[in-house]
Protein backbone atom coordinates (compact mmCIF):
# COMPACT_ATOMS: atom_id res chain seq x y z
CA UNK A 1 0.00 0.00 0.00
CA UNK A 2 2.84 2.30 1.20
CA UNK A 3 5.95 0.63 0.07
CA UNK A 4 8.19 3.24 -1.06
CA UNK A 5 6.18 5.81 0.51
CA UNK A 6 9.36 7.70 1.04
CA UNK A 7 11.84 6.07 -1.23
CA UNK A 8 9.97 5.42 -3.79
CA UNK A 9 11.40 1.78 -4.15
CA UNK A 10 9.08 1.21 -7.87
CA UNK A 11 9.96 4.68 -8.90
CA UNK A 12 13.53 3.51 -8.64
CA UNK A 13 13.53 0.39 -10.71
CA UNK A 14 11.28 2.25 -13.42
CA UNK A 15 14.36 4.96 -13.15
CA UNK A 16 12.74 7.48 -11.40
CA UNK A 17 15.88 9.29 -8.97
CA UNK A 18 15.01 11.28 -5.54
CA UNK A 19 17.63 14.04 -5.28
CA UNK A 20 16.07 15.66 -2.10
CA UNK A 21 12.77 16.14 -0.50
CA UNK A 22 11.60 19.43 1.67
CA UNK A 23 8.17 19.67 2.81
CA UNK A 24 6.49 23.31 3.03
CA UNK A 25 4.05 22.67 5.56
CA UNK A 26 3.06 20.53 7.91
CA UNK A 27 0.32 19.06 10.39
CA UNK A 28 -0.89 16.10 11.93
CA UNK A 29 -3.46 15.93 8.95
CA UNK A 30 -1.24 16.18 6.16
CA UNK A 31 2.05 17.57 4.56
CA UNK A 32 3.21 19.30 1.45
CA UNK A 33 6.08 17.64 0.29
CA UNK A 34 8.05 18.78 -2.77
CA UNK A 35 10.83 16.17 -4.33
CA UNK A 36 13.42 17.21 -6.90
CA UNK A 37 13.51 14.16 -9.55
CA UNK A 38 15.49 12.97 -11.61
CA UNK A 39 13.56 11.54 -14.41
CA UNK A 40 14.79 8.23 -16.60
CA UNK A 41 15.53 10.59 -19.66
CA UNK A 42 17.77 12.72 -17.35
CA UNK A 43 15.51 15.22 -17.00
CA UNK A 44 15.26 17.38 -13.41
CA UNK A 45 11.99 18.07 -12.37
CA UNK A 46 10.23 19.32 -8.94
CA UNK A 47 7.21 17.14 -8.03
CA UNK A 48 5.16 18.81 -5.09
CA UNK A 49 2.19 16.38 -3.82
CA UNK A 50 0.18 15.55 -0.36
CA UNK A 51 1.19 13.45 2.38
CA UNK A 52 -1.24 12.21 4.05
CA UNK A 53 -2.14 9.95 7.03
CA UNK A 54 -5.30 8.38 5.61
CA UNK A 55 -8.79 8.45 6.31
CA UNK A 56 -11.49 5.43 7.30
CA UNK A 57 -15.33 5.57 5.36
CA UNK A 58 -17.81 3.28 7.07
CA UNK A 59 -20.58 2.61 5.51
CA UNK A 60 -23.76 2.00 8.49
CA UNK A 61 -26.40 -0.24 7.82
CA UNK A 62 -29.46 -0.06 10.36
CA UNK A 63 -31.71 -3.08 11.75
CA UNK A 64 -34.61 -2.08 9.24
CA UNK A 65 -31.90 -1.81 6.13
CA UNK A 66 -31.22 1.57 6.28
CA UNK A 67 -28.31 3.27 4.99
CA UNK A 68 -27.26 5.98 7.73
CA UNK A 69 -26.09 9.30 5.21
CA UNK A 70 -24.76 12.52 6.49
CA UNK A 71 -25.36 15.50 4.16
CA UNK A 72 -22.78 18.14 5.42
CA UNK A 73 -21.51 21.33 4.16
CA UNK A 74 -18.02 21.30 2.99
CA UNK A 75 -16.54 24.77 2.98
CA UNK A 76 -13.68 23.70 0.51
CA UNK A 77 -16.12 23.31 -2.12
CA UNK A 78 -18.80 26.03 -0.64
CA UNK A 79 -21.36 23.06 -0.95
CA UNK A 80 -23.56 20.80 0.37
CA UNK A 81 -22.57 17.20 0.45
CA UNK A 82 -23.59 13.85 0.97
CA UNK A 83 -21.72 11.74 2.04
CA UNK A 84 -21.10 8.03 4.37
CA UNK A 85 -19.30 9.04 7.69
CA UNK A 86 -15.69 9.13 7.74
CA UNK A 87 -12.63 10.64 9.60
CA UNK A 88 -8.70 10.99 9.57
CA UNK A 89 -5.96 8.92 11.07
CA UNK A 90 -3.70 11.84 11.53
CA UNK A 91 -4.74 13.14 15.01
CA UNK A 92 -5.19 9.60 16.52
CA UNK A 93 -2.02 8.36 16.73
CA UNK A 94 -1.44 4.77 18.40
CA UNK A 95 -5.55 3.69 17.47
CA UNK A 96 -6.07 1.20 15.12
CA UNK A 97 -8.28 1.70 12.15
CA UNK A 98 -11.52 -0.29 14.10
CA UNK A 99 -10.84 2.02 16.73
CA UNK A 100 -10.98 5.41 14.53
CA UNK A 101 -14.20 3.89 12.74
CA UNK A 102 -15.78 3.04 16.03
CA UNK A 103 -15.15 6.64 16.92
CA UNK A 104 -16.26 8.38 13.76
CA UNK A 105 -19.56 6.37 13.69
CA UNK A 106 -20.53 7.56 17.32
CA UNK A 107 -19.28 11.23 17.12
CA UNK A 108 -20.71 11.86 13.26
CA UNK A 109 -24.05 9.82 13.96
CA UNK A 110 -24.43 8.90 17.25
CA UNK A 111 -24.22 5.16 15.94
CA UNK A 112 -23.13 1.60 17.54
CA UNK A 113 -23.17 -1.15 15.78
CA UNK A 114 -23.45 -4.42 16.32
CA UNK A 115 -21.45 -5.94 13.85
CA UNK A 116 -17.87 -4.63 11.88
CA UNK A 117 -16.01 -6.33 8.69
CA UNK A 118 -12.90 -4.25 6.99
CA UNK A 119 -13.84 -3.89 3.20
CA UNK A 120 -10.19 -3.71 1.51
CA UNK A 121 -8.57 0.36 0.69
CA UNK A 122 -8.69 2.48 -1.95
CA UNK A 123 -6.87 5.76 -3.55
CA UNK A 124 -8.09 9.16 -4.03
CA UNK A 125 -6.60 11.62 -5.73
CA UNK A 126 -3.30 10.12 -6.57
CA UNK A 127 -2.22 12.38 -9.08
CA UNK A 128 -1.42 14.44 -6.10
CA UNK A 129 -1.72 13.15 -3.12
CA UNK A 130 -1.34 9.67 -1.55
CA UNK A 131 -4.66 9.37 0.78
CA UNK A 132 -5.60 6.09 1.19
CA UNK A 133 -9.13 5.37 2.58
CA UNK A 134 -9.91 1.86 4.38
CA UNK A 135 -13.60 0.66 4.22
CA UNK A 136 -15.76 -0.52 6.69
CA UNK A 137 -19.08 -1.93 6.57
CA UNK A 138 -21.15 -1.55 9.87
CA UNK A 139 -24.24 -3.57 10.16
CA UNK A 140 -26.80 -3.58 13.14
CA UNK A 141 -26.09 -0.02 13.52
CA UNK A 142 -28.32 1.87 16.32
CA UNK A 143 -28.54 5.61 16.38
CA UNK A 144 -28.15 5.45 20.62
CA UNK A 145 -25.23 8.15 21.35
CA UNK A 146 -25.36 11.54 21.27
CA UNK A 147 -23.43 13.29 18.16
CA UNK A 148 -19.89 15.25 19.31
CA UNK A 149 -19.53 17.22 16.05
CA UNK A 150 -16.21 19.59 15.84
CA UNK A 151 -16.73 23.38 15.37
CA UNK A 152 -16.73 23.31 11.71
CA UNK A 153 -18.73 20.82 10.94
CA UNK A 154 -22.64 20.90 9.75
CA UNK A 155 -24.59 18.05 9.64
CA UNK A 156 -27.04 16.56 8.81
CA UNK A 157 -28.11 12.81 9.76
CA UNK A 158 -30.26 10.52 7.45
CA UNK A 159 -31.38 7.03 6.62
CA UNK A 160 -32.11 6.10 3.35
CA UNK A 161 -32.87 2.89 1.80
CA UNK A 162 -30.35 1.03 0.18
CA UNK A 163 -31.53 0.89 -2.98
CA UNK A 164 -31.68 4.58 -2.70
CA UNK A 165 -28.05 4.61 -1.51
CA UNK A 166 -27.17 3.04 -4.33
CA UNK A 167 -29.04 5.13 -7.07
CA UNK A 168 -27.56 7.92 -5.53
CA UNK A 169 -23.96 6.68 -5.40
CA UNK A 170 -24.74 5.91 -9.45
CA UNK A 171 -26.84 9.10 -10.75
CA UNK A 172 -25.02 11.49 -9.35
CA UNK A 173 -26.55 13.18 -6.28
CA UNK A 174 -23.71 11.50 -4.30
CA UNK A 175 -20.75 13.87 -5.48
CA UNK A 176 -18.34 12.72 -2.76
CA UNK A 177 -16.23 10.24 -5.05
CA UNK A 178 -14.92 7.82 -1.93
CA UNK A 179 -18.25 7.66 -0.53
CA UNK A 180 -19.78 6.81 -3.49
CA UNK A 181 -17.17 4.52 -4.20
CA UNK A 182 -17.51 2.44 -1.55
CA UNK A 183 -21.34 2.12 -1.49
CA UNK A 184 -20.52 0.52 -4.62
CA UNK A 185 -17.60 -1.16 -3.69
CA UNK A 186 -20.17 -3.19 -1.15
CA UNK A 187 -23.44 -3.33 -3.48
CA UNK A 188 -23.47 -7.09 -3.59
CA UNK A 189 -23.28 -7.22 0.72
CA UNK A 190 -25.51 -3.96 0.60
CA UNK A 191 -28.04 -6.31 -1.82
CA UNK A 192 -27.81 -9.20 0.08
CA UNK A 193 -29.10 -7.21 3.09
CA UNK A 194 -32.35 -6.33 1.27
CA UNK A 195 -33.20 -10.01 0.67
CA UNK A 196 -32.06 -11.02 4.30
CA UNK A 197 -32.87 -8.16 6.74
CA UNK A 198 -30.29 -7.78 9.73
CA UNK A 199 -32.66 -8.18 12.27
CA UNK A 200 -32.13 -11.72 11.59
CA UNK A 201 -28.66 -11.50 11.72
CA UNK A 202 -26.91 -12.53 14.67
CA UNK A 203 -23.47 -10.81 15.84
CA UNK A 204 -20.32 -12.26 15.73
Amino acid sequence: MHNGRYNKYVGARLGWQVLNTRYLYLSPWHKLRQDRVRLPGGEEITYTYQEHAGFVSIVPVTPMGEVVLIRTYRYTVDNWVWEVPAGGLGNRPGQSLWQVAQEELAEEVGGVAEHWEYKGWFYIANGTADIVGHLFLATGVRLTLPTQHENTEVIQIHRVPIETALRMARDGRMRDGESALALLRLEPELLALVKSPLARRSSP
